[in-house]
This record gives structure tokens, C-alpha cells and sequence, in this order.
């Protein structure tokens, strides 16, 4: 990169983010983008297999960084403008905005719970352990030991990692607002605008707050929020999907412990090892192309279970979702056991052909620290200035059975 050179992305949330190469911060995020493990970013889908619902969903971790990096630089940058002593922290708050999301791993959260990485844990790894390290260094010694801080939550200034993490972060404004406009759902559209020029700094807890004339924006991103979660992170078809995806990856250590199976040593280590004591090579040669690529070679595998559970993810063929959250868990239980025994006198293997997975929805929580509001008497938690946010707090938790259509008529199960 030729010095001082700047760098435009056309985003479809924030418009034109444009990077000036003569700001040295804004030349080390350059850098970092360029670097092969943000670039790796690009091959990890933002909503991991919300696609098989939602048709557009096709967003990447990389897009969502640039978005999370971009309303970091407008929200600091606005707030260091009132309060000049924070604008020694700007590298470190944009950076980390950046690099949030760098160690996640194949489908994303979705990964995580099938495969168990952290990607908390690998995004603190990587920061020091990769050929990101050096680039940090480059700017400053410590910067990657101060980027583990905001992380771990414990940088001095707690504004700036509230800035990425906390219950109103940029990390949330941009994933509602991106994952609304591409699964096409009209609960993802917030007043950006009135919301970042609501963050403000309280010099004296210095935590980020809110002016109290952004409170109905703010009640209304928790809101959306709350949609967001109901309707779509929470769709009984993405619960559908990890499933069947769960089911693939989970036959495959099986086979691999009792006879061959095609493999390569990347997808091998990952679902024999523990993934996060993995070497970082291994760790970053993993992405949704080489795990989406072992779908499509095992539904030729010669096992039964594991080519029709490819089948079934590669053509959609999802198994049915009834809600069951209204029965007593031993009802529950009872549900789950008769399909149990109508998949067996079919001749399926119920380990793998049913189960109950349980969604929790909530609008708000106390995160770290929950919003607070500047108001005349004092910070004051959102909670008890808005009776909405109160209801909001209030969790829904939707159980689901789910097993094959076309195996299981709705009817002969007892549900009343």
C-alpha cells in the first residue's frame, strides 16, 4: 500500500466508507483489512444459515466488520469532539470495532454450537499470534495488549469497549440494521442518526450514555432488537437448518471414529480436537467453503444417515418444527418419546431424525452495565424510565420438537 493512499467501500447500509490513508489510524485499518485473516472474513456468512430462510441473507463477516468499524469512527469521533482527552483511545476503539468478530469460525454461531470454538476466545488469540500482531506492533507495542483489554472488558476508559460490547453497542446497530435490510424484514430499520448523536460520555463514571432525548430511539432499537430476535435469528427453519447441519457434523465424528470417511486435515482437526487449543493455522483455514464443501462430498459417502442429512441441507429438506411451549416439560418429554417410537418402527435412527431445541428471546438485559440515561437526578437505567423496556426484559422462551416430514403425521401426535 503506497503511503498516505486512502481506500473508499461502497456500503449498502452507510454509503461510501472512506479510510484516509495520511490519518495513521485510518492507514492501519487499511492494512488490517488487507491482511489474509481479516480477508478470511469474506468467506464466513454474517448469518451463518439464515440463507435457507431468508433468500438474501447472504452477507459476510466482513461486510458487518466494515459496518461495525465505520458507526464506531461516527459515534467516537463525535463524542471526542465534546471531550478532546478520549482522542488518544481512537486507535484502539476503531481497531477493535474492526477486528471484533475476527475469530469466528465456519457458519459462524451457528459453528460454535455444532463445533464448540469461542470466537471470543481465538479473536484475543489471533490479535497476537498471527501476522496481525506484527501490523499492530508496527503501530505500537502494546496496541494488541490494549486491544485485549476492550475484549476482555477491562480497558481503563470502560467507554470503549461499551463502544463494541455492551447492551447498545456498534457491533448491535449494524448487525439489526444490515440483517434486517438483507433477510427483508422491516423490524431492522433504526434511526442511526438520532441514536449516535444521542451517545454521549460521562466524564465522571466514564461510561458511555445516552442524552436523555434519545430515549425513544433507544426504546425503539430495543424493540427492533426484540423483532429481530423473535422473527428471525429465532425462525423455527434457522432452528431447522442448524439442526439438520448438527446432525451431519455429528454423524461424521462418529464414522471418523469407526471407519474411513473423506476427509481433509483441516475439517479432521477441527471435529476430533478441541477447536480452541487448534494451531492457528488450522484454526484459520477453516471457513464456509471448505465445511459447506465436506457437505456436498458426503452426500456421496455410502452411509445412509450422513448422505441424507447432506441431502436434506443441500436441497432444503428440513424437518418439521411444532411448538411445544406451551406443555409441561414432562409432556414435553412424552412428545418426544412417542416420535421417538414412530421413527423406530419406521426403521430410523432417532438419535439423529429428532430432538427439542429451546429459542430465548429478549429485548433487553443488563449487560456488564445495562443504557443509562442522563437525566436531571442522575444516570438512570432505561429500565426504570421506560414501562416498554420493562416489558421487553421480560424473556420468551419457544421449545420446538422437530423431526422428518413425510415420517410423522401431525395428527397421531398427542398435543392437546
Amino acid at each position: 500500500m503506497l503511503p498516505g493512499k486512502s481506500r473508499t467501500y461502497h456500503d449498502p447500509l452507510h454509503g461510501a466508507i472512506t479510510l484516509n490513508g495520511d490519518d495513521p489510524v485510518e492507514a492501519l485499518i487499511i492494512r488490517l483489512i488487507d491482511a489474509p485473516e481479516f480477508q478470511r472474513l469474506r468467506r464466513i456468512r454474517q448469518l451463518d444459515t439464515a440463507f435457507l430462510t431468508f433468500h438474501g441473507a447472504e452477507g459476510s463477516r466482513f461486510t458487518h466488520s466494515l459496518g461495525v468499524m465505520a458507526l464506531t469512527r461516527r459515534a467516537f469521533d463525535g463524542i471526542a469532539d465534546r471531550y478532546p482527552l478520549l482522542r488518544p483511545h481512537r486507535v484502539v476503539v476503531l481497531v477493535a470495532a474492526l477486528l471484533h468478530d475476527l475469530g469466528h469460525g465456519p457458519f459462524s454461531h451457528a459453528g460454535e454450537e455444532i463445533l464448540g470454538n469461542h470466537h471470543e476466545l481465538w479473536t484475543v488469540k489471533l490479535i497476537h499470534e498471527s501476522s496481525l500482531t506484527a501490523i499492530l506492533q508496527g503501530y505500537s507495542a502494546d496496541l494488541p495488549d490494549r486491544l485485549e483489554q476492550v475484549f476482555t472488558k477491562t480497558y481503563k476508559l470502560p467507554i470503549v469497549h461499551q463502544l463494541v460490547s455492551s447492551q447498545l453497542d456498534c457491533d448491535r446497530l449494524d448487525y439489526l440494521q444490515r440483517d434486517g435490510y438483507f433477510t427483508g424484514a422491516r423490524y431492522g430499520q433504526l434511526d442511526l442518526d438520532r441514536i449516535l448523536m444521542a451517545l454521549n460520555y460521562d466524564p465522571i463514571t466514564q461510561r458511555l450514555v445516552v442524552d436523555k432525548k434519545g430515549t425513544v430511539a433507544i426504546e425503539h432499537y430495543l424493540t427492533v432488537r426484540y423483532f429481530m430476535y423473535l422473527q428471525v435469528y429465532n425462525h423455527p427453519k434457522n432452528i431447522a437448518a442448524r439442526f439438520i447441519l448438527e446432525q451431519i457434523y455429528r454423524r461424521a465424528t462418529n464414522l471418523l471414529q469407526t471407519q474411513h470417511l473423506a476427509i481433509d486435515p483441516v475439517v479432521k482437526a477441527w471435529i476430533l480436537q478441541d477447536p480452541n487449543r487448534l494451531s492457528c493455522a488450522n484454526y484459520l483455514a477453516a471457513d464456509d467453503i471448505v465445511f459447506g464443501y465436506h457437505v456436498h462430498r458426503w452426500r456421496d459417502s455410502g452411509d445412509r444417515i450422513l448422505m441424507d442429512m447432506c441431502r436434506r441441507y443441500l436441497d432444503r429438506d428440513l424437518f418439521r418444527t411444532i411448538d411445544i411451549s406451551d406443555k409441561a416439560p414432562a409432556e414435553q418429554a412424552e412428545l418426544l418419546e412417542q416420535v421417538q417410537n414412530r421413527l423406530r418402527h419406521k426403521g430410523v435412527d432417532p438419535q439423529y431424525y429428532c430432538g427439542i431445541r429451546v429459542a430465548q428471546t429478549k429485548g433487553y438485559t443488563i449487560y456488564q452495565q445495562g443504557i443509562e440515561i442522563q437525566t436531571q437526578e442522575g444516570l438512570q437505567d432505561i429500565v426504570e424510565l421506560s414501562a416498554l423496556v420493562k416489558t421487553l426484559s421480560r424473556p420468551i422462551e419457544k421449545t420446538l420438537l422437530l423431526y422428518p416430514k413425510r415420517t410423522i403425521n401431525r395428527a397421531m401426535l398427542r398435543l392437546n
